[in-house]
C-alpha cells in the first residue's frame, strides 16, 4: 500500500453490456491501468491528486484475436484537486477492444458446486432437511410476513440503492458493491439529476 502523486485519464469504452470507463495512472513510479468500479462515476478526462494504490499486479485478456498484458493498480482513496480537464490527442492510448471488466469477472468468476454424489454401497445415506412443518403433531413454522403483503407497492429506487434511500442532496456510493448494480446505481443518478463531483467522489442534486 503507497499512496503517490499522479495524473488520472479517464476514457469511456463502448462494449456490448453499454459504456464503461477505464484508466490509467501515470505517477513517479510507472504507468499503470486501472480498471476499479468506481471510475464508472467519471467522465472522460484527466485528473490530478494523490492516490493510494492497494495492489499493484499483471493481468491479461484476450482481445481481437490477441493477448493484452498489463500492469494494473487497484486504487483506494483518491484525493483529487480538480473535476477534470478533457481529454487531449496527446493523451495516453487506450484500446478500442478494451474488455469489460464485468466480462473479465465473469469469465473468472468460480463455476456451480458439482451436485452431491449419491453413496455408495456401505456408505451412510444424506439425512433429509427437516421441513419447516417440523415434526408430526407440531404446529407448522410461521412464515416472515411479505413486506408487500398489504397494498404497499415495491420502490424499485429503493431496492436498488438500499440503504443509501431516500437519497439526499448529497449521496456517495459505495463502490464495493457487485459492479453491475453499481452501474445501474451510476445510471439512476444520471437519470434523477445529480451531478458528480470528482474532487469528494459524490453525487449532488441538482439546485
Amino acid at each position: 500500500m503507497i499512496k503517490i502523486p499522479g495524473r488520472l485519464t479517464v476514457r469511456t469504452i463502448h462494449g456490448r453490456n453499454g459504456p464503461f470507463n477505464v484508466g490509467r495512472l501515470a505517477a513517479s513510479i510507472g504507468e499503470f491501468v486501472i480498471k476499479d468500479p468506481q471510475l464508472d462515476q467519471f467522465s472522460e478526462g484527466v485528473f490530478e491528486g494523490e492516490f493510494l494504490l492497494l495492489e499493484i499486479r499483471p493481468a491479461s485478456y484476450f482481445a481481437g484475436g490477441r493477448l493484452v498484458v498489463e500492469v494494473r493498480a487497484k486504487v483506494g482513496e483518491m484525493l483529487l484537486t480538480e473535476d477534470g480537464m478533457l481529454v487531449t490527442q496527446h493523451g495516453p492510448r487506450f484500446d478500442s477492444a478494451e474488455m469489460d471488466p464485468l466480462e473479465e469477472e465473469a469469465t473468472s468468476a468460480p463455476s456451480e458446486p458439482p451436485p452431491p454424489s449419491t453413496p455408495g454401497p456401505g456408505e451412510p445415506a444424506a439425512q433429509p432437511v427437516p421441513s419447516s412443518q417440523g415434526e408430526a403433531g407440531e404446529a407448522p413454522v410461521p412464515q416472515a410476513p411479505d413486506a408487500y403483503a398489504f397494498g404497499q407497492e415495491a420502490n424499485p429506487d429503493a431496492e436498488l440503492f438500499g440503504l443509501l434511500w431516500p437519497l439526499g442532496q448529497s449521496v456517495k456510493l459505495d463502490p464495493t458493491v457487485d459492479r453491475a448494480l453499481f452501474r445501474r446505481q451510476v445510471g439512476r443518478l444520471k437519470e434523477l439529476g445529480y451531478r458528480f463531483q470528482a474532487p469528494t467522489q459524490t453525487w449532488q442534486a441538482a439546485a
